[in-house]
């Protein structure tokens, strides 16, 4: 599994650009970083992962929890004014 997939530059690119508890509310991932991870769920539900497609949806999968704790957090953040 390569770093360089869609998801894992996206993410890089958004926290090292800087954050802010509005832009990680909003974040979304790019067209093309969604059609990615439908395309490996597909083949998932289909048994027909490569071990490198397996491991690149389970990363993803990882980022996308990571995301939703974050995303949860920065709406904490901005409902309490802080």
């Amino acid at each position: 599994m390569s770093l360089a997939s869609p998801a894992y530059i996206e993410i890089i690119d958004f926290i090292a650009a800087g954050t802010t508890p509005e832009s990680v509310a909003h974040f979304q991932p790019s067209e093309t970083a969604q059609e990615r991870v439908a395309i490996l769920l597909e083949r998932q539900q289909e048994n027909s992962l490569s071990p490198d497609e397996e491991a690149e949806l389970d990363h993803f999968m990882d980022l996308e929890h990571i995301l939703r704790m974050a995303k949860a957090r920065a709406r904490q953040i901005l409902a309490s004014g802080q």
